[in-house]
């Protein structure tokens, strides 16, 4: 008799299928087993993972942080696409550990779920390697959890937890910047994975944009409003990379610009009485941001709430702009001189703008 049709309770009966999540497991091992790094000692279905540290460091720290994915996922599940929002996964976590200077060593995941589907699983964790990958970090484990009743039907969330290293002498942040230093920004690939709540409100509410997340994204009718909404956050790991072995360590510091903008951001690594002057007016804007934009969300709040084509601020020694801006131009990283750091008094404010 099917478990549906068996008067005794069971774990199956009360919404949670174990078979699906062994099906689950079998299905991304192999994929897994593609971002293993040499340090790495334990494989998935352990209790936990393990992992060594590069030989040769002097002073090793680690460094570690949490993130998700937020409301983006919305928009994943309505187009029941759900590969990109791993990638976002990897890259929130891995983008803040670059900024302190620190090489991206492994990752967990933590997928919670209503009722567990292998494909979505499958798809989610394949977009996880994929970030990993970009990465050069290893997904070492994580955790999948059915929980009925918690989630609505096809709905589910994602977490991560990252862990890098850096040499203590290597880190990055605001004891190195100077008054004078000059600010590049990264472009970001769109939205990233941030501001969502009013991405949505503002594209797909009745009472303003009004859109349907197939229709084509205004002044793009070559995009989708959700293709252009799901577009994966940018991952900055080669970037780093290339500047991480230049002679004279000329990168003070970074800022990943993630929820609270331009706004927000850039202040965490600032010292006290510097400021930045920022002149955002050559980085261009993602189109869905002007669509966003253009349903009535002014400029100081696009700031606050969204990247603004800014993925990451790298604030470098003035006198090794060329050299940075060349080691960036040699892996196709685009970037754009768009500021410097300032003296500033206690009133005014960390971030300044140019009109």
């Amino acid at each position: 008799m099917a478990d549906d049709q068996d008067p005794r309770l069971s774990y199956r009966s009360a919404g949670v299928d174990i078979e699906a999540g062994n099906e689950a497991v079998r299905r991304i091992k192999a994929l897994v087993a593609s971002t293993r790094r040499p340090e790495q000692v334990s494989d998935i279905g352990g209790f936990a993972g393990m992992m060594g540290l590069p030989a040769g460091m002097r002073e090793p720290l680690l460094v570690s942080c949490a993130d998700g994915v937020g409301t983006k996922l919305l928009v994943a599940i309505a187009m029941d696409r759900h590969d990109t929002v791993g990638i976002d996964l990897v890259a929130m976590n891995v983008n803040d550990l670059l900024v302190t200077g620190a090489e991206p060593l492994f990752l967990l995941d933590y997928i919670a779920c209503a009722s567990l589907q292998p494909d979505v699983v499958e798809a989610l964790v394949r977009g996880i390697v994929d970030g990993c990958r970009q990465s050069g970090c290893a997904l070492l484990g994580g955790e999948t959890a059915e929980l009925p009743g918690m989630y609505a039907p096809g709905h589910y969330d994602l977490a991560a937890f990252a862990v890098g290293v850096v040499e203590r002498s290597a880190v990055l942040g605001p004891e190195r910047v100077r008054e004078g230093d000059a600010v590049l920004a990264l472009p970001s690939s769109g939205l990233h994975s941030n501001g969502y709540s009013l991405a949505r409100k503002a594209l797909l509410s009745p009472a303003h944009g009004g859109l349907d997340l197939r229709d084509p994204l205004p002044g793009r009718p070559d995009t989708t409003v959700g293709e252009a909404l799901l577009t994966p956050t940018r991952i900055y790991a080669s970037a780093f990379g290339a500047l991480r072995g230049l002679a004279g360590a000329p990168l003070h510091a970074a800022a990943h610009i993630t929820g609270g903008g331009l706004v927000e951001n850039p202040p965490r690594v600032l010292p006290p009485g510097l400021g930045m002057a920022l002149d955002l007016g050559g980085v261009p804007r993602p189109p869905v941001l002007e669509a966003i934009a253009a349903q009535g969300v002014g400029e100081d709040e696009l700031r606050l709430t969204f990247n603004c084509g800014v993925g990451m601020l790298l604030v470098v020694e003035a006198d090794a702009i060329e050299r940075v801006e060349q080691a960036l131009a040699a892996i196709d990283e685009p970037s754009f001189h768009v500021g410097r750091v300032v003296s500033r008094g206690p009133e005014a404010p960390a971030v300044t703008f140019a009109s």
